[in-house]
């Protein structure tokens, strides 16, 4: 669960949104046991179909599909910064919150109101509050309702790009029922979530390469040897092509390949290691563009 301070904020009307952080904070979280988050894809289908959203509604949503241990926000920030900026309608679904929840949803660059937010929570909660005898007789796990609630507000809001950041790890991740984004991209891996994802940086890989799809791109950036060994078996079994290199992974450079010599480029986020990530979301930007453009995507 995330530590959030939310502030007292008028709207929706206050007292309809304070019940929703209740509700909130009443939200199980997500389970750590082995057995729970092999059924997390499962559980997510159910509460889609109570939600009467459909796979392929997501399926024509454009998506970038980003997971890493390291930089996964900030690629991501990076990502809908660049395709705001250059005319798109952008959906951003993140975590953790930092001040509010609103904060997760995000359309171009601005998080939902408190009134949008209620409506959308209220809407979702109503239709999955009944599946709680499903889930060990507890409302569904905190996760699993935000991601629902993030389909939820895309698809009707209609965006042009959603750039949507993994929770955890990846092949068994709430996000995961996207079949067919546009790109996928892998920001630095490292021991994280060891109870959940396993206890070494192979086993972490193996999970985060779990959203690669067969035919779509994945990019990734400079991995141990051990991480890249895994994430380049996996693509080439799970069949997810290479974008015009000769790899079924394609390594992108840092954002200071990128500039000419002697050029100074600065990022609103201060951090040599921003410049990584920036590198990874200018490249991802790059193919969903192409793609999206020149009608490969779908």
């Amino acid at each position: 669960m995330d530590s959030v301070v939310e502030a007292e904020t008028p709207g929706c009307g206050s007292s309809s949104y304070q019940d929703a952080l209740s509700i909130v904070r009443s939200l199980t979280p997500d389970k750590t046991d082995i057995g729970f988050r092999q059924h997390i894809i499962s559980f997510m289908m159910k509460a889609l179909k109570v939600c009467d959203i459909k796979l392929e509604d997501i399926d024509k949503l454009p998506i970038i599909h980003i997971t890493g241990t390291k930089g996964k926000g900030s690629t991501s920030a990076f990502c809908e910064s660049i395709l705001r900026n250059s005319g798109y309608k952008t959906g951003f679904f993140s975590s953790p919150s930092m001040v509010k929840y609103n904060e997760r949803f995000r359309i171009n660059g601005q998080p939902l109101s408190d009134e949008d937010f209620c409506t959308y929570f209220f809407d979702v909660y109503n239709k999955i509050e009944p599946l709680k005898d499903m889930l060990d007789r507890e409302m569904s796990a905190f996760f699993l309702f935000f991601t629902t609630m993030a389909f939820t507000v895309f698809i009707k809001e209609k965006v042009d790009v959603l750039v949507m950041e993994v929770g955890i790890g990846g092949q068994n991740d709430c996000t995961n029922v996207i079949r067919s984004p546009v790109v996928c991209g892998v920001t630095s891996l490292g021991l994280e979530h060891t109870d959940k994802l396993g206890n070494t940086i192979e086993k972490i890989a193996w999970h985060k390469a779990g959203i690669f799809k067969k035919g779509v791109p994945a990019l990734t950036v400079s991995q141990p040897p051990e991480a890249d060994a895994v994430l380049l078996e996996r693509s080439q079994e799970i069949g997810a092509p290479l974008y015009h290199v000769i790899a079924p992974l394609y390594r992108v450079p840092t954002l200071h390949e990128f500039c000419a010599t002697g050029q100074q480029i600065r990022l609103g986020i201060e951090g040599n290691v921003l410049f990584v990530n920036a590198g990874l979301a200018l490249q991802l930007c790059r193919v969903f563009v192409n793609r999206t453009s020149k009608g490969q995507y779908k």
